[in-house]
């Protein structure tokens, strides 16, 4: 099988390197069908945020895809969800996020408990290895990447992942117009 590459990053296997990997993903990528067509590639991690990663790898966000948590409250119990899209787009949270969590404001994870429940670091969060009560809604776009450069659970790493294993992600909810 032939590594997945990107232009200027060396690409290596995702599952023989969980040195580049929050532990919560490495632990994930074992148990995900399909995980061996995964690459991994390393990074400034001052780079880690998609736009300066585009710019300075030469990478088009058309090839990118961001991972956003979004939170919000019914009847007293709080609903949360990861949220994939292309990284051309945006979630939209406020009409379709909202209509699925069936909450009445949505609104971003404060990034301190992004980081403390995700077990990742601000910069890499991905939707592999999110805690197993939260919802993961992928964009259908996300999908149809023949390659997705998406975080690693590290600001230091890159996942470069076949769209057609986003559907595989256990609990992943298949999305027609999540971002817009």
């Amino acid at each position: 099988m032939t590594l997945l590459q990107l232009p200027g990053l060396t690409s290596l296997p995702a599952l023989s390197h969980p040195d580049l990997l929050a532990p919560p993903v490495a632990a994930a990528l074992t148990t995900w069908p399909g995980a061996e067509r995964m690459a991994v590639v390393e990074i400034d991690p001052g780079l880690a945020d998609t736009a300066a990663m585009s710019a300075a790898y030469d990478v088009p966000l058309t090839a990118g895809a961001n991972c956003v948590l979004v939170a919000g409250r019914r009847e007293g119990e709080e609903r949360v969800a990861a949220c994939l899209v292309r990284a051309d787009t945006r979630a939209d949270v406020n009409h379709t996020v909202k209509r699925l969590l069936d909450v009445r404001k949505p609104s971003f994870l404060p990034l301190e408990r992004a980081v403390a429940e995700s077990g990742m670091e601000y910069g890499g969060i991905t939707p592999v290895g999110l805690p197993a009560g939260w919802r993961l809604l992928v964009d259908e776009r996300v999908v149809e990447m023949e390659l997705a450069v998406i975080g690693s659970g590290l600001r230091r790493s890159k996942l470069l992942v076949p769209g057609d294993l986003f559907p595989r992600l256990p609990g992943a909810e298949i999305v027609v117009g999540l971002a817009g």
